[in-house]
């Protein structure tokens, strides 16, 4: 599940994730037919690595970077090698594509800052390139190197690969709410194919994009970017990312900022279940302020959120029996599976919200699907000719290596579904069937879920909104009592992620620790 990700996603409608493609939607974990992991917690600990170079890296860790012009204005890339396996580092190399705009000054240069948006998936590089090598505060960019590295397995870092457009397309359109056993059989069928298209274009490294490789893979970024310590700003997955490295690593943290944090201690299913959770908290909230407002296509100022759940879930319903007109170039029409995920792209950013309420309208009283659509092609990173970026092929990837299924045959999710319903009478149905997705996967999982602690850590700082659709605030109280040196700094507000999204307090106590190291009081709220 996760859906991902960004630190701004009002700008891209994203994040971290797509009913069907829950491999981005959801944070769900994956293995090849072994029996889901239901517990809710676990006691398991993750274990540092000794601190000593292993002498097999040590080319790795000694490499020169050929820094180069990346055709866009101050910024620099370069590649990087890694071990495709560090249990067998000779192998063969993974090539990681990184990119850098040097500190501007004025002031003390503070080292190198790496930043990632969330997923897994996302781009670190687009994300540095469009926004924090750019927008970023001032001082932040004066004193520090931003740097970014597209994970293993993601944009440009030897991208996985498992459908083309069409296929996609298909794909994405697969009735994720299905009625009766021919339609449970044509979603266990859409999910089989996509796994066997992953295992067939990218057989090898499917075993090797865990989020523990693409972290001793930052440390290798690190090593030879001359830094003695890392600094990171990680977003939604990007704060697993990041811990993870703290877990590994704790001598070798710098300043961490984890935005939007996810827990690591959970199963897949409760991830999962705790993530629908969470997008009916967001959409109350949306609900709410949709009522308020002449143009709500799902009640008047009397319509309580529960009503507008109802009206709207009677909406998908109606479009679940009779697609309508979208206005696509390649014939697609507005089914239920891409209006729910047009309507949850909207949940990540409240500044999202008239849009959705606009495309709302238009879908269901003029039956014009193209707002929707076009939300939903925002989600799944789909350009107008009809490609996709590989956003959802790592997505799913990355988390079925992580994590045991959090289901492996259509039974379970059956006897599953209450428990989801209850958690959100809109979502629940659409996002328990979304967790099969892992159920099929053509590599067994190597991760499992585990506490991080990161003992002997410099102060970690996590950041947590109350109302985080995608990510929710328990997940960074959680990771929070984890970490051994970290404080939480908490956002009382809504949409997915809190650094750079309007709030001068939030902003200020992060800005004080990158640059000062100082994190914020232990209990400090923002709004």
């Amino acid at each position: 599940m996760y859906k991902r990700r960004t630190s701004r996603p009002s700008r891209s409608l994203r994040a971290s994730g797509v009913l069907l493609a829950a491999a981005a939607l959801l944070i769900s974990g994956c293995s090849s037919g072994s029996s889901p992991a239901t517990s809710a917690k676990t006691d398991a600990v993750l274990t540092a690595l000794p601190r000593a170079t292993p002498e097999a890296l040590s080319s790795y860790y000694a490499q020169k970077l050929n820094w180069r012009s990346c055709g866009v204005p101050g910024f620099e890339c370069a590649t990087m090698k890694a071990p495709l396996d560090y249990a067998k580092p000779d192998a063969g190399d993974v090539r990681l594509a990184v990119s850098r705009k040097k500190a501007t000054g004025p002031g003390k240069r503070l080292g190198s800052l790496l930043v990632n948006p969330g997923g897994p998936g996302g781009s670190a590089i687009g994300y540095l390139q469009s926004y924090a090598g750019i927008g970023y505060p001032v001082d932040v960019r004066a004193q520090y190197d931003m740097v970014a590295v597209d994970p293993r397995g993601v944009a440009r870092s030897e991208p996985v690969v498992c459908l083309d457009g069409p296929e996609m397309d298909t794909f994405t359109q697969t009735d994720s709410t299905p009625d009766d056993s021919r339609e449970t059989d044509q979603l266990v069928d859409a999910y089989k194919k996509f796994a066997e298209g992953c295992g067939s274009r990218s057989p090898e490294l499917l075993r090797h994009v865990s989020t523990v490789e693409a972290a001793r893979d930052m440390d290798i970024l690190r090593a030879v970017l001359g830094d003695a310590k890392l600094n990171y700003v990680g977003a939604s997955y990007g704060t697993f990312l990041g811990a993870t490295y703290a877990g590994l690593y704790p001598e070798r943290v710098g300043r961490l900022v984890l935005d939007g944090a996810l827990d690591p201690s959970l199963s897949a299913r409760k991830l999962n279940e705790e993530q629908t959770a969470g997008f009916e908290t967001a959409f109350q909230s949306f609900a709410k302020d949709c009522v308020r407002h002449s143009d709500c296509p799902l009640g008047d100022a009397g319509t309580g959120p529960d009503e507008v759940g109802r009206n709207l879930k009677a909406f998908f319903r109606e479009l679940d029996k009779t697609p309508i007109p979208a206005g696509d170039a390649d014939g697609r029409k507005l089914g239920e599976a891409l209006a729910t995920t047009g309507v949850i792209a909207a949940m990540y950013d409240e500044s999202a919200w008239p849009q959705l309420r606009e495309a709302l309208g238009s879908a269901m009283k003029e039956k014009d699907g193209a707002g929707l659509l076009a939300l939903s092609d925002s989600y799944y990173e789909r350009d107008a000719d009809g490609r996709y970026t590989n956003l959802m092929f790592a997505n799913a990837a990355v988390n079925c290596l992580d994590l045991p299924a959090a289901f492996s045959t259509p039974d379970q999710v059956e006897e599953a579904l209450p428990s989801f319903e209850k958690a959100s009478p809109v979502f629940g149905e659409g996002l328990a069937w979304a967790s099969l997705n892992c159920a099929y996967w053509p590599v067994r999982n190597t991760g499992e879920p585990h506490r991080i602690e990161a003992k002997g850590a410099a102060p970690i700082l996590v950041v947590g909104t109350t109302r985080d659709p995608a990510t929710p605030y328990r997940w960074a109280e959680s990771l929070a009592s984890q970490l051994s040196s970290a404080t939480l700094l908490t956002y009382v507000g809504d949409g997915h992620t809190a650094y750079g999204r309007g709030s001068a307090c939030i902003d200020s106590a992060i800005n004080r620790y990158l640059l000062q190291g100082t994190p914020p009081a232990k209990g400090k709220r923002c709004s």
